[in-house]
Parts: structure tokens; C-alpha cells; sequence
């Protein structure tokens, strides 16, 4: 069976559309087709079902799917394992984590964890989207997602996070504190604009905490970005939900309704079983471990 066909098929498989596969790989819609359709022959199989808006995987081809997963997570672990038999923590390390808690609390962090291993370079993408192993888009996911399926991948749990209540002192100077969860009726919410890329569930509890049952309040202010939301708080601009380990680096916050139950989830680190074992790997588990428990006793 043809490898680079097999590659071709896997991303396709991924993407769902001629064009977007074509765009990954860098070459024509029609040449991705011309390939998918050679495998399809090769191996006497449809692997696809083609419909208006994309294709859709057939019976046969979601099981090569399955299949090639396994394949390319280990092709994508070589690199990595080789590496570090031969120069120890050493090379580099893709870290995929979400906006919120690359930019706002893992980056400020990092200078203890390079000072700790100089040789171990680190590549920090910033995304809340999930996180494809299979193509190498990251050895080791930071998130709050919980993987599923299971198969291909060890995940770990870093911490129950919390979120909270907060504005700034500037806001309540300007605008009162809430005395009870019907006074956020009156006062600017800021919330997540885009359910579908939030990195959290219950990113709306703040626009029904203390209302009456199916109606929620109209935010002030929407921004689909974590770090986003931080800063509209932080300049004064309203009241957000927030993640309270990272709430806590910043003296300019005030929580509001600090003994209410608030939403909380926990923080997942996710990597490939092909990388288990890898030294790298566990080095930044138990460093994002130590750095979750000292925040959480401030």
C-alpha cells in the first residue's frame, strides 16, 4: 500500500473537504482526489462518501481512519524518543494549552521550568480547540478537555480548577458590589462569546446565576478569548467568571460571592501513549503539579 497515498487519505480524513486537505498538504483539490481515488482502487474499497458539502467517511474507510491514527502517532513520537535517548531532556517539547492558561499563568512561569532543564526547548501553542496527536500538532496537551476516545492517549488530572466571580477595584468604585446574585442584573457582565470554542464548560453561568429559570442576561460585553476577558476585567469594564488560579496573580481583582458554589472542572494533561515514559514529558507534568499547589495555597 502506497505511504504517501495512505498520508494523503489521513488528512482528507481529518478535514473533511478536498480543499481544506489540499490546503494542508499544499497541492490541488484535484490532486488530492486524484490520489484518495488510487487508494480507493488499490485497495478495492469506497473510503469515502461523497456529498455537496465535504465527505464523509464510509464503514471501510472509518475503520483505515482508526487505523492510521495509530500509525502516524507513532511515526510522530520517532523523532521525539530518538532525540532524548541520545541528549537526555534535551531538543524541544510542543505544549498545545488554552489561551487563558498559556498566556495569562503558564508563560509567566516558564523561566523556572527552562532554568531548570537549558537544553529542553519548548513550543507553546496557544489554542481552544482540540488537539490532533496523530499530526503532531503537540506532544502534550494543557487543557480542560477530557480526551475521548481513550486509545491513543494517557491523560492525567493536574488539579480541580475553580472559577470565580470577579471586577476590579476600579469597577466597584465606579459601580458598587453586588450585594446578591439578582444585583448582577444592573451591572455589566462580561462573558465568552463563542460557545463553540470555549475552553470551559458552563461558560454562561454567569448570564443565569440568580435569574428566573430560562432567562439569561445579555452581556455586555463579548469576547471569544480568555486572556480578552482578563484584561476587559482588569481595565474596568464589567464583571467576568474566571479561572481562579489565574484571578489570583492580580491584586487589581476583587471576588465577588466568594462563598457561593461557582463552576469548577478539572485541568487535564494529555499526551500520546507512543510518548509514555519520555522524560520531557514527565518533567513538565510534575512541574505544572508543584506550580498548581503552591497557587492554590496563596
Amino acid at each position: 500500500m502506497d505511504w504517501d497515498r495512505l498520508r494523503i487519505f489521513h488528512i482528507v480524513a481529518q478535514a473533511g473537504t478536498l480543499t481544506e486537505a489540499g490546503n494542508a498538504l499544499n497541492i490541488s483539490q484535484s490532486a488530492v482526489s486524484r490520489q484518495v481515488s488510487a487508494l480507493e482502487k488499490s485497495i478495492g474499497v469506497r473510503l469515502f462518501n461523497r456529498h455537496a458539502r465535504g465527505l464523509v467517511l464510509s464503514e471501510q474507510g472509518d475503520h483505515l481512519f482508526k487505523i492510521t491514527r495509530e500509525i502516524f502517532a507513532q511515526v510522530s513520537a520517532i523523532s521525539t524518543i530518538i532525540s532524548e535517548s541520545r541528549d537526555g531532556l534535551s531538543g524541544s517539547l510542543k505544549v498545545a494549552t488554552t489561551v487563558g492558561i498559556g498566556s495569562v499563568w503558564l508563560a509567566s512561569r516558564l523561566k523556572r521550568f527552562m532554568h531548570s532543564y537549558p537544553k529542553l526547548r519548548l513550543d507553546i501553542h496557544l489554542t481552544d480547540g482540540d488537539v490532533d496527536f496523530t499530526m503532531r500538532e503537540a506532544d502534550v496537551a494543557i487543557n480542560y478537555r477530557q480526551a475521548f476516545p481513550l486509545d491513543y492517549v494517557i491523560q492525567k488530572e493536574l488539579g480541580i480548577i475553580r472559577m470565580g466571580v470577579y471586577a476590579s477595584k476600579e469597577y466597584v468604585q465606579n459601580f458598587g458590589i453586588p450585594k446578591v446574585a439578582e444585583d448582577l442584573d444592573c451591572h455589566r457582565i462580561i462573558a465568552f462569546g463563542d460557545k463553540e470554542i470555549s475552553p470551559v464548560g458552563n461558560v454562561s453561568w454567569l448570564l443565569r446565576f440568580g435569574t428566573k429559570s430560562g432567562i439569561a442576561r445579555v452581556p455586555y460585553l463579548s469576547i471569544n478569548n480568555a486572556y480578552g476577558m482578563l484584561q476587559a476585567v482588569r481595565g474596568g469594564i464589567g464583571v467576568a467568571i474566571l479561572a481562579d488560579f489565574i484571578a489570583a496573580d492580580h491584586d487589581d481583582l476583587i471576588e465577588l460571592f466568594p462563598d457561593i458554589q461557582t463552576p469548577s472542572m478539572p485541568m487535564y494533561y494529555t499526551y500520546p501513549k507512543s510518548l509514555d515514559g519520555l522524560g520531557r514529558i514527565r518533567a513538565l507534568y510534575e512541574f505544572m503539579k508543584i506550580e498548581l499547589s503552591q497557587r492554590s495555597k496563596k
